[in-house]
């Protein structure tokens, strides 16, 4: 089973459990790597420097057991440099310019989601989403990420409430345009389990059509389950493997520690990420 994870949401954000407690629960899980990634955005910003000095504690207190990394996830449109001394970050783009030119979420509710396509975009959800993924393919250059977070986020409520064809050129065009761009980067692309496991979603982010483009372009992967509970920490790998491997990719980027203690990246095959039971299953 993949033993890793690197999204990981606690209290000093928006999650339900301390640091403390999602540490706990991994190890237990059998984890030999668990990154934190707190948000950094204009709705959730974390006290920065308390947050690092927890995590380091932590790293120490698991030291020989299980390597744990002080990162962040950090949405476009917030201060980079507020994040300094992260080792690792998440970019994420979670917002448009409302028609009250303050920053609106895409991934609050739908019925938000549908008041700003029709204030700002005439009612045309195409045209939202490719003001979306114009604003996506900026977010490793106005972030500096290692990772891209849950790509597609534009489809959060899509399969609830069908606003638009993701099968469309409409949406596919601008969308295959923003990832060929940001694969040229060297980013990793996470496949982002936290709509799956919430039962939010059918489908992991990137969305299948979307993964098998990612194969295409050349670009590595790591896994997520953007876990903001304990119990969610191993939420969706299964189906994530699963999904990587009929897409084509052969292994998925896990962090580490180094022995300099600088961050990593280390290749695991795919096929040895699958649980017990899901092998068995298979």
């Amino acid at each position: 089973m993949l033993r890793a994870n690197f999204h990981t949401h606690t209290t000093f954000c928006d999650g339900k459990n301390t640091p403390a407690e999602m540490a706990e629960a991994a190890y237990r899980l059998g984890f030999e790597q668990l990154g934190f990634s707190g948000h950094m955005d204009p709705t959730y910003h974390m006290d920065f420097p308390a947050y690092r000095t927890e995590i380091a504690r932590l790293r120490a207190e698991y030291a020989g057991r299980m390597d744990i990394l002080a990162g962040v996830e950090l949405d476009q449109r917030w201060l980079a440099q507020s994040v300094a001394g992260a080792e690792y970050v998440i970019g994420s783009t979670h917002f448009l310019t409302g028609a009250d030119g303050e920053d609106a979420a895409i991934d609050w509710t739908f019925e938000r989601s549908e008041k700003l396509c029709r204030e700002v975009y005439g009612g045309d959800w195409y045209r939202m989403c490719a003001a979306f993924y114009d604003e996506e393919a900026r977010v490793a250059e106005r972030t500096g990420c290692h990772i891209i977070g849950h790509f597609d986020l534009i489809s959060r409520f899509n399969h609830e409430h069908p606003a638009f064809d993701e099968a469309d050129r409409r949406y596919l065009k601008p969308a295959l345009e923003a990832m060929e761009y940001l694969a040229a980067t060297g980013c990793l692309f996470e496949i982002n389990c936290g709509a799956l496991n919430r039962g939010w979603r059918r489908d992991v982010y990137p969305a299948l059509p979307l993964l098998k483009a990612l194969n295409s372009f050349g670009a590595s992967i790591i896994i997520g389950s953007d876990a903001h509970e304990a119990g969610l920490l191993n939420g969706g790998f299964d189906e994530a493997v699963r999904r990587a491997m009929i897409c084509g990719f052969k292994d998925t980027c896990v962090l580490a520690h180094g022995a300099d203690g600088g961050v990593v990246c280390r290749r695991v095959p795919l096929a040895d990420c699958l649980s017990a039971e899901t092998e068995r299953e298979s």
